[in-house]
């Protein structure tokens, strides 16, 4: 099975060198140094330039690159595609989240350690649960239900947001009412 697997692999690579020389056209590569160019009208007049690196030069063995451990050619890298200094920008998706709206999570809101005048606005992706800890039953309301399923258990609500849309969720702490509006994508 094995020497099958190499006899393969040598056709591939055969293959795919063959396939890079006919890309580039007979023109693009050159011979191997051992090889003599062809004949030319000036060649007895003018001494012949040096031998320019192949396309294929990753794949033939020559004496200045080793193959490698494995008996194959060391591959050579691709050319940079950029040039320098050029920005490059990436543009995410527009079905992607923005980096400052979480995805579906679970937000975690201790009332005694939050200090919710600080925490005006969030941001999530349909499904997320904001948990608000440490709380009574009946307190925190919410401006559009229909968006929303709420649920209330030992001194903790959680609220599922089902729906995309524009929530304001209020939260009563030391005689106030906190409002934190919720985005959700």
């Amino acid at each position: 099975m094995v020497p099958l697997r190499r006899a393969v692999g040598r056709v591939v690579t055969a293959l795919t060198a063959a396939a890079a020389v006919a890309a580039c056209g007979s023109d693009a590569v050159s011979p191997l140094p051992a090889q003599p160019r062809g004949p030319s009208p000036s060649a007895s007049t003018l001494p012949s330039p040096p031998p320019t690196p192949s396309v294929t030069a990753g794949t033939s063995r020559s004496p200045s690159r080793p193959p490698s451990a494995a008996g194959r050619p060391v591959p050579v890298p691709p050319a940079p595609t950029r040039t320098r200094g050029t920005p490059q920008r990436p543009t995410p998706p527009p079905t992607t989240l923005t980096s400052s709206c979480l995805g579906a999570v679970r937000y975690d809101l201790p009332v005694a350690d939050t200090e919710l005048e600080l925490l005006r606005s969030l941001c999530f992706a349909t499904g997320a649960v904001l948990r608000i800890q440490g709380i009574g039953p009946g307190l925190v309301t919410v401006d559009r239900p229909e968006l929303v399923s709420q649920h209330y258990e030992a001194g903790v609500v959680d609220i599922r947001f089902v729906r995309p849309g524009t929530v304001a969720v209020t939260i009563p702490k030391d005689d106030r009412a906190h409002t934190i509006t919720v985005v959700v994508r």
